[in-house]
Parts: structure tokens; sequence; C-alpha cells
């Protein structure tokens, strides 16, 4: 698994040469007290920029998108100051700005990059992935943090913490400080952009989502893109295609060929002669969700539990023309809703904005179009706007204790009210033994007392929406490299695109009975106009039902050998009923089983020992200890 890892020496003297490093690494910046370096990234990921007095520098690693004159001025910006303006670079990378006060490291705003740390006796030691840094400090996976990803809504499961005991997450949209004779510690970054209307966006995000695919077209040769026939996914391909030639791939099966994503796709392809147009239809080839996970020990490992674990046939399968293809980059719409779309629990922001009568016109239209009764949508909404975050927190850490699943949600049929409380357990809590729920509920208590009361509950649900897609973009681009060597992009995700669409409120940037209309703002002329009025949709749901019931014997061994349970922490009798409740197409929480089984697979395949990361140096020198 590629990461970048280094080292830290908070004290006032020279750290000299770490015996310690990532195994196979290379070092690609020693200067003083700081060490970094690389497994698994080329040279030309590596990109430093540094100034002829020295007073500071820019290093950029991994998908940096910024020309010469961008870097030079970012590495200027850092040398007046202002090294927070200095992080903004177009791509998404891990950035640092190095100067005489110390060193500063950033991962993006969505989380596909993140940046974990342990404190050491010499200052920090830290990393792109987390379980690197557990291995050298001998640390275990934290089960709250594990549970809590499927067991409760509204909670920043993560928040400073990780997937292990004792190491430490630095938050998107934070900064890890390491300076001489300071102990490390995270800090904020400013908001880059005001506030603004959607008019005055619109222009931003265009031009901001337009670099970010083109600028990735222009580098990158051969290039495929996924090509569904969404507005995300044709936006992004039809950006590409007006800078050359690429491979547009489409996948169906014979439940999603009901849909209407493969006419668009068909269109979108023939109207755009760059394009090279192929579909790959997984029932004929025999693919299906679920597929393959019968043998642990021969799945690939990522740093965090991957829900693409359960889709690993299907992506062989569509994934299949673009490295035959030759593919350098293959470029996805993942994360459109994020940027584009609202969470529900934005009405209560543009209430809490004074757009009062808006907020009430967008609350009825939202009940209807959940065929909700109004008044219960109107009164839970009413309970979330009078109550502030940390005494929701709190209420709700209460209910897990206590043992009451009476305001558990589940996925398909969570009401409309439901849907705009600030946090809920979800029905996959009856999973859990009292240990379980326990844990749940400190990881919840501790939630309580740290977060911010002032927060509006759509900023936040947006921030843990987009940090969720983030992720498991993440780890897709993790599978994707090991298992076929192909580097999965998702541009929607880049911190300039990130900022750009954020700076339009949710609740601006999206009308009641309109699907995307900020895409439809920002691209007519640019994409076809029948793609930006579209106003379907498709569901994946029937194809999930479908894989579970087919590996049903695999994936109950996974549940019946549950290592959570074995932890005492969960009741695998009770889960493995959900899955076969599932697997007979009843109602059952599909998110919260293929959360479970992934997280299974995690444990299970999860490489501990240090020597697995690191290796010594023939170097003599002290040895990072933590």
């Amino acid at each position: 698994m590629r990461f970048i890892a280094g080292t830290f020496d908070t004290r006032r003297g020279s750290w000299g040469v770490n015996n310690w490093r990532p195994r196979g690494a290379q070092n690609v910046f020693a200067d003083g007290s700081a060490r970094i370096w690389t497994t698994g990234f080329g040279p030309g990921e590596v990109r430093r920029c540094s100034g002829r007095s020295g007073q500071a520098e820019v290093l950029a690693i991994g998908c940096c998108l910024a020309t010469r004159e961008e870097l030079s001025a970012a590495r200027a910006d850092a040398e007046r100051g202002a090294w927070a303006a200095a992080m903004r670079l177009p791509g998404s990378c891990l950035t640092l700005v190095h100067d005489r006060t110390g060193l500063r490291i950033a991962g993006d705003r969505a989380g596909t990059v993140t940046v974990y740390w342990i404190p050491t006796r010499e200052g920090a030691l830290w990393a792109t992935a987390a379980a690197p840094l557990a291995a050298f400090a001998e640390a275990e996976p934290n089960p709250a943090v594990l549970l809590g990803a499927f067991t409760v809504r509204g909670v920043d499961v993560l928040a400073a913490d990780s997937h292990f005991h004792t190491v430490r997450r630095v938050p998107p949209g934070h900064v890890l400080v390491l300076a001489p004779g300071r102990q490390p510690r995270t800090e904020a970054l400013p908001v880059p952009l005001a506030v603004t209307s959607f008019e005055d966006g619109t222009p931003a995000v265009r031009e901001t989502i337009t670099a970010a695919v083109s600028r990735r077209a222009s580098v990158a040769s051969p290039i495929s893109s996924d090509l569904s026939g969404g507005v995300d996914s044709g936006t992004v391909t039809s950006l590409a295609a007006a800078c050359g030639p690429l491979l547009a791939v489409t996948y169906t099966d014979a439940r999603m060929g009901e849909q209407d994503d493969m006419r668009y796709a068909e269109r979108i392809a023939r109207d755009h002669p760059q394009i090279t147009h192929t579909t790959v239809h997984g029932t004929r080839a025999g693919v299906q969700h679920f597929d393959g996970l019968q043998d642990p020990a021969v799945l690939p490992f990522t740093d965090t539990p991957s829900f693409t674990l359960g889709l690993l046939a299907i992506k062989a399968a569509q994934l299949g023309p673009a490295t035959a293809h030759g593919s350098r980059a293959h470029l996805t719409g993942r994360g459109g809703d994020d940027v584009l779309e609202a969470v529900p629990t934005m009405v209560i922001d543009q209430y809490r904005a004074g757009h009062r009568m808006q907020a009430l016109h967008r609350t009825a239209a939202f009940a209807r179009t959940r065929r909700c009764a109004l008044w219960p949508v109107l009164g839970q909404a009413a309970r979330t706007q009078r109550t502030p975050y940390p005494q929701a927190l709190a209420a709700l850490a209460h209910t897990l204790n206590a043992g009451d699943d009476r305001t558990a949600q589940s996925g398909p049929g969570t009401s409309a009210a439901q849907m705009l409380t600030w946090c809920a357990s979800s029905t996959a809590t009856a999973w859990l033994t009292r240990a379980g729920r326990a844990a749940v509920a400190d990881l919840v208590s501790a939630r309580a007392q740290t977060a911010p009361p002032d927060i509006t509950p759509g900023a936040l649900h947006e921030r843990l929406a987009l940090e969720l897609m983030g992720d498991g973009h993440a780890t897709f681009d993790q599978i994707s490299r090991q298992q076929w060597g192909l580097p999965v992009h998702a541009p929607l995700l880049d911190n300039l695109v990130v900022d750009a669409c954020h700076a339009i409120p949710g609740y601006a940037r999206t009308q009641p009975g309109d699907f995307k209309p900020l895409a439809r703002a920002a691209f007519t002329g640019h994409v076809p106009d029948y793609l930006l009025h579209r106003r379907t949709k498709t569901a994946f749901t029937s194809s999930l039902f479908a894989g579970l019931r087919a590996n049903a014997p695999a994936l109950r061994r996974i549940v019946a050998h549950s290592l959570l349970a074995q932890a005492g922490l969960l009741d695998a009798t009770r889960a493995l009923a959900s899955l076969d409740s599932a697997a007979r197409g009843e109602g059952a929480p599909l998110a919260a089983l293929h959360a479970l089984i992934v997280t299974e697979l995690w444990l299970a395949t999860l490489p501990s020992a240090r020597s697995t990361w690191w290796e010594k140096t023939t170097a003599p020198a002290q040895e990072v200890t933590p």
C-alpha cells in the first residue's frame, strides 16, 4: 500500500538520521529536524518549490495539478506567513509547508488524503495511513470507531481519533503543526471562500471542475472514465472528451438495464467523437455484489474498511477494458452528490439563516417527496432547530446505554422526519451486546463533550457525508492500484472544487423538485443539455440484494466467525438473522450489513507486525520510540 510518512524532532536539536523508515521507501525530504519518505509514489508525484532565500518551501505529494506559477505563488504565500493560502493547490494531494517555525502538514478537505500521527519521545511520527503507525506503536484497532461507523448517524465517529487506539487523525480541513520546542498540535484551516449566492458562485464551480478534469486529461494519456449515464459521470466524461480521446466504460446488469442509464450513456458517447465507448454487462460476465470473498487471505488490504470489497468482482470487470486500453488514469464522477446536491437538514440551516418562509416551503416539498405527513416533519425540524448539537449527542448516548431502540433508523424505511434529526442510532444497534452498546455510547458521549454548540445540522451532515465519500474513494483507489495498476481519480472531490461548491450554501445550490440545478447552471453549453435536464437516478438496491442472496453462504461464514463477536461486542446470531432476512429479499439494513462484512474482512486481514511496514536503516542513529 502506498503512503507518505515522516518524522519531526520537536526538541531544539538536530534529529540526525532516523534508523527506522517505511519499508522500501524513498527519502524525498531531509532538513534539520524533519524527514519525509514516500512508498509507492513516482518521481513526478513529488513536487518541491523552494525560495532563493530559503525562508519557506512547499511540497506537494500526490495528484498536484498546480502549474509552476501556482506552486511558486504558494511558496511566496508561505514565505509571507500566509501558509494557509499555500495549501490551496489544485488537485488532491498532501501539502507541506516548511519554514523556520517548523512544518505544517495537511491532507485534503474531502479526506481522500488524510494525515495521522503518533507522539514519540523525540516529537512525532506521521503518515497518510494509520495502519503503519499502528504497527509501529503496536496499537490495537478501536472497536468503538468500527462499530459506530454502522450503528449511529450524524455523529463524527472519527473526529481526531482513527481506527486504532493511540493513532491520532488530523480531521479534513485541519493542519498538523510541528514546531521545535512545542507539542504537536492541529489547527483548523480558515474557510477559504466567503459564503456566496448561487449566481455569483456558479462561475467558480464551472472553472474549478473544468480545471480538475482537463488538467488530469492533459497530464495522463491514454485515459479512461466511468460513464454511467448520470449527471456526474456524464459531466466529467464530457469535459475530459473535450481535451482529447478517451475510453468511456459503462457498467450495467440485468436489473440496471431496466433503467435509462444506458440510453443516456450511449447518447453521450455518440455525440462526442473523441469517446470510444464500451459496455460491461455484469450478468453476462457472471459477476455480482459480494463475489470473491470466500478467502480473506487473498483480498487487498486498505487502510480503512472499504465498501469496494463488496464490489470487487464488479470493479474488476468494469475496469478490465480500461486496463486493457493501457489507461494511466481512470476518471469517475464520485462526489457529485456531495458538492452539487444538498443534505436534507440544510432546510434547518436555511431557517437559521433567516430564510424562514423558503425553509417552510422546502420542508413541505420534502415531506411530499418522501410521501410523509407534513406536521410530523415540521415538528421534527422545529425540535432539531431548538436543540443544540451537544445535547442531541448526549441524548443519543443515553438511549444507547439504556438499550432503547425506539429511535433507531433504518435505510429504506427511514421517514422524512427521522432524516431531519441531528443524530440517531440505526437498526443495526440491535446486533450489539451490552458491552458493544456501552462502547458506542461512550464514544458518542465523548463527542458530546467536544462538539461545537454553534454548528448547524446541514453543515455537519454535509461535512460527514463528504468525508465518508472521500474515504470510500481513497480505498477504491488503493484497491485499484494494487489489483489492476490503475489510478482512479475523483475530480469532483478536489480541494478547490469542494471550496467553490460549498461556498454556496446547500439550500441555495438546490431547489425542491429540481435535480442538480448547479450543474445545469455551470455547464450549459459545455456538456449536453439532455444530460443536465435528466431527472432520474438509478438505484442499485435490487442488484445488491441479488448478489447478497447468491453469496449468502460465504457472507454467513464471515459473520459467524466475527472477531467483533469474539470480543463480546456483537451478537453474531442477531446479525445473521438480518443477513438471512436480506437474502430472502425482506427488509434489512443493507448498508450496515455491507459495512459489517467489510469491517470483519478488514480485521481479518490487518497486517499488524512492525516489520511489515518498517525497516531499519544502516546509519547509526537514535530509534524513534512511541
